[in-house]
């Protein structure tokens, strides 16, 4: 009987049957997976340029608002009371001042019907990744839009951001391990909307593959089927099929790896994009659908109906200080971080929905990752998630999660720089020495975390939403709050159908969201192979070329048409004068910000337009001044206002950027050498040479200053030691020794102490340093760091100090953390609730 069943079961229809089956099933998962495109099509049917489009200039759009503000002329008048608020004057009412109206009083000549066309449908107040997602939405609908932001767009988180566009890994453990279906509902919602965003902003962002290195062969199969269910979960959506590496392959794609204890590696796909470009082409994407749109507008009042009701606000320019109304029949708060202070100048008994939360990110040199693979650290030493990838030629490594108070420029602390330094450190090969010195720029972003406000919420971080909220005041403000970069289009489209819903606005538009099929500006005409075009028209270098096309689209030949050509004597490129030479930003993209993209200062080319701060905060120093020549020239900038747009930017460079030094000798020193006529000009050979104190900078020289004199840079210099300086620390270690070989380690102080250079290195930091290094345990055992000390390398030796070459290691340690400010402990953020990250 079971001799029977066996024949059964392994016959040859039953195993040619489970064959078919099987190879039907994988061949079916594997279409499935892989039927999406990874990269969207163009619609350029040809290599020409698009048509060209201006959009309305800044000085256009605030007479548009101006004009929203204009009340009717028959059956009444409006007039603005002290309190912020509008009321309506009745027929016949006696106004207090016969000859002249109060201060804040609204003359008009318009007819009823002209004032109630001028009034906006919807005031957006906030101008980063959710307020121009919501100008988008609702432009498109055919409604009419107003936005207002108090700095420029993207200013404050949309421009901090870790710059992925992803579903989240993490998301999808806590939705397995926890069984919380609202974790996977959030993932599977964010993997939709990164296809979304992937296509239309094609040229912006691009599919990154990152790597989980594994260093324990159990984690294997539990990381792959992760990954696995990762992709599974985005369905036809997927962008590439994660897969398993080898230990020798995982080496061979990802050579600064730790090799030691490697087992393996798995790689899955996410998302990548340029936070604050994909911010101004949002923008640029509402103007050309209608919206009227502002930056450095800020809202100082609400204004509402005798029944409490928003009826619009108070603006005022904070460029001319010029104040004005604008009505609307609605008015949603999207200020990310600073929901809370508008929630509160609409009721000041309201109670905070708001915590912030701190996120550090630092900039390292492109070679410290390969520039097509990024890496995520799982399992950092406190159980947060740190990424590591390749963005813009550079390498970016974060972030911290740490609540914050809600400030306008965050700074990156030396505390938290040194955390993510110490976890780039223990990934990485120990023949790399990560320095302090390599962290080109360190930025902070608050990321708006958010409480429900019914009252039945639990408190405390269980009472954080996972993802984003929409509520509504009693005076009718829609705040929209929390999310992140990859969800701003679905909060966007909640938040415009909520608003149709409750400011009766459904008669007024004229279709529902279609912001799934919107492609944004730069995105029509361009493809992944348009640089070549820009080369053989224009006659730009390869790399010039592909920044254009990556950051601009099809605007980027807009930007060459304001190119100017290289001097007559360069053979190539004929087209493309570089800010500085290490980096592919033009002169021409400041003038495409002051003409096409509303820049008003310096910073906003440096930091959102070009991200040359971000990439490096000291080429953009070396860039300062020709950036200020160009804006100068193009906005009629006197001499005056020319000193203030560099001191507002090196400020800007050294709070927010974690530029060294005192902002206010470099601004002094900039300005006497411009007024000197020693500014830099772009495409230069070399750094330049208007910065006399910048000495060391990109050579070498002191970064802990003290010695003969007080530098007006103070840096982590990328080289650390200027030639001399080894000589003279060697000489010192010489007289020191005294013939012997080493010298005790609680002598180096006193050995380097009269040396320029090393004047104000604290005993906390030669402590901080020699603990660093290991120095301390090395000397303790008698073993040797040095391979050339002992003939086998780590035997007991008699030592009881450092030779010399460990002795110019730990000064050259010294050196990096030489600069150092005291910070408070850092509380942490659970991981779960706060998406890992800004």
């Amino acid at each position: 009987m079971s001799g029977s069943v066996l024949r059964r079961v392994f016959s040859k229809k039953t195993l040619l049957y489970a064959a078919g089956g099987t190879a039907l099933a994988t061949g079916g998962g594997f279409y499935y997976l892989h039927s999406g495109p990874a990269f969207p099509a163009s619609s350029m049917q040809t290599r020409r340029p698009p048509p060209p489009w201006t959009p309305p200039s800044r000085a256009d759009m605030l007479r548009e608002l101006k004009a929203s503000g204009e009340p009717k002329a028959s059956g009444g008048e409006l007039q603005a009371s002290g309190e912020g608020e509008i009321r309506e004057l009745k027929d016949g009412e006696l106004k207090e001042d016969s000859g002249e109206s109060k201060e804040g009083s609204i003359k008009t000549g318009l007819t009823a019907a002209e004032a109630e066309e001028e009034i906006f449908d919807l005031l957006i107040i906030g101008g980063g990744a959710t307020g121009a997602g919501v100008a988008v939405d609702a432009a498109s609908r055919g409604l009419k839009v107003a936005l207002v932001e108090r700095d420029d767009f993207s200013a404050g988180t949309s421009s901090k951001s870790t710059k992925l566009v992803h579903g989240g890994v993490r998301y999808l453990q806590k939705a397995v391990f926890e069984l919380d279906y609202s974790q996977y509902k959030l993932v599977k919602e964010a993997l939709h909307e990164r296809k979304i965003f992937l296509e239309t902003a094609p040229y912006l962002s691009h599919m990154l593959p990152i790597m989980l290195p594994i260093y324990k062969y159990w984690q294997v199969p539990y990381y792959w089927a992760g990954c696995k269910m990762y992709d599974v979960l985005a369905g036809k959506e997927n962008m590439e099929s994660s897969y398993v590496m080898s230990k020798g392959k995982a080496l061979e794609t990802f050579p600064m790896l730790k090799s030691e204890g490697l087992v393996g590696a798995v790689v899955y796909y996410d998302g990548q994009h340029n936070d604050s470009r994909m911010n101004m082409a949002l923008i640029l994407t509402a103007i050309k659908h209608g919206a009227t749109i502002a930056n450095y507008c800020t809202v100082t009042a609400l204004h509402k109906s005798p029944s409490g009701k928003l009826t619009g606000a108070q603006v005022t320019d904070t460029l001319t200080n010029t104040s004005f109304p604008v009505r609307a029949r609605g008015i949603i708060n999207a200020t990310g971080p600073y929901t809370d202070a508008l929630l509160t100048l609409d009721n000041p008994l309201h109670k905070p929905i708001c915590q912030a939360s701190s996120g550090v990110h630092i900039t390292l040199p492109g070679y410290y990752s390969p520039r097509t693979m990024g890496l995520l650290d799982p399992a950092t030493s406190d159980g947060r998630v740190i990424f590591f990838l390749p963005w813009q030629g550079n390498t970016i490594a974060g972030t911290t999660d740490s609540p914050s108070d809600v400030v306008r420029d965050p700074e990156a602390s030396e505390e938290d720089i040194r955390w993510v330094l110490d976890e780039v450190r223990s990934y990485l090969s120990p023949d790399i020495k990560v320095r302090r010195g390599d962290v080109l720029s360190a930025w902070s972003g608050l990321r708006p975390l958010v409480r429900n406000p019914d009252p039945s919420a639990p408190e405390g971080t269980a009472g954080l939403v996972r993802s984003h909220i929409t509520t509504l005041s009693e005076s009718g403000l829609l705040t929209i709050a929390g999310g992140k970069w990859t969800t701003y289009r679905k909060m966007a489209e909640e938040c415009v159908d909520e608003a149709v819903r409750v400011f009766g606005l459904g008669g007024r538009v004229r279709s529902g969201c279609v912001t799934e099929h919107v492609r944004l500006v730069g995105s029509e005409g361009w493809s992944r192979n348009m640089f070549i075009g820009l080369i053989q028209t224009y006659g730009l270098e390869t790399e010039v070329a592909r920044h254009l096309s990556d950051n601009y689209g099809d605007r980027a030949w807009t930007v060459l048409s304001l190119a100017s050509p290289t001097p007559p004597n360069t053979s190539w490129p004929l087209h493309g004068q570089r800010l500085v030479p290490q980096y592919p930003f033009l002169d021409a993209e400041v003038l495409y910000a002051i003409k096409y993209e509303y820049a008003q200062t310096a910073v906003d080319v440096l930091a959102r337009r070009t991200r040359l701060s971000f990439l490096n905060a000291r080429a953009a120093l070396d860039a300062l001044p020709g950036v200020v020549e160009i804006m100068g020239g193009e906005m009629g900038w006197g001499e005056g206002e020319r000193g203030r747009q560099v001191e507002g930017a090196v400020e800007f460079l050294v709070r927010s950027m974690g530029l060294q030094g005192d902002a206010g000798e470099i601004s002094r020193e900039v300005i006497a050498k411009m007024e000197q006529g020693e500014k830099s000009t772009p495409c230069v050979g070399k750094a330049s040479g208007w910065l006399s104190a910048a000495k060391g900078i990109f050579g070498g020289g002191s970064a802990v200053g003290g010695g003969g004199g007080k530098d007006a840079v103070r840096v982590y210099g990328r080289a650390r030691f200027a030639p001399s300086e080894i000589v003279e620390l060697r000489k010192a270690f010489a007289v020191a020794a005294n013939g012997r070989e080493t010298v005790p380690l609680e002598e180096v102080v006193g050995v380097v102490k009269g040396l320029k250079g090393y004047g104000e290195a604290t005993e906390g930091d030669w402590a901080y340093a020699i603990a660093e290094g290991g120095w301390d345990r090395i000397c303790a055992s008698g073993t040797s760091a040095n391979a050339n000390a002992n003939p086998k390398e780590g035997e007991k030796g008699e030592r009881d100090g450092v030779d010399v070459e460990e002795f110019v290691e730990i000064c050259g340690a010294v050196k990096e953390v030489g600069v150092r400010e005291r910070t408070l402990g850092r509380e942490r953020i659970p991981v779960g609730r706060s998406g890992g990250g800004v």
